[in-house]
């Protein structure tokens, strides 16, 4: 669940960058689309086999580095997003995906080493 939650969260943070103009839209984001469609296809169609874990513990590594990246320097409140409208969400929106990532790299840890044990 946190797994799918994050993913959600990833493409909503990408998508509030893209109406924003912080991002440019177009081809650029068929790396995101690939990138979530593997982290989705390991979270939901290899539910409990170690190449699963491997593959939630893998995107929520990356989405922990997407929340952490926007906490540096101006980061999450200074720059550009500070004066704009929709700050509180943005905001709300990287603090939920910090958390929910980081339960989702501490969970495939467990099922990976649970899976580890029984091998």
């Amino acid at each position: 669940m946190t797994s799918l939650l994050s993913i959600f969260l990833v493409l909503f943070h990408v998508s509030e960058d893209i109406v924003r103009g912080f991002e440019p839209g177009g081809f650029k984001h068929i790396q995101t689309i690939l990138t979530m469609s593997l982290w989705t296809y390991g979270t939901v169609a290899l539910t409990g086999r170690r190449s699963g874990y491997l593959l939630m513990l893998l995107g929520a590594l990356l989405g922990s580095l997407v929340a952490v990246a926007h906490m540096r320097g101006p980061g999450l409140v200074g720059g550009r997003i500070a004066n704009s409208e929709g700050m509180l969400l943005w905001v709300l929106s990287e603090l939920l995906l910090g958390v929910t990532a980081c339960v989702s790299v501490v969970l495939a840890a467990q099922g990976l080493w649970r899976g580890s044990k029984q091998a």
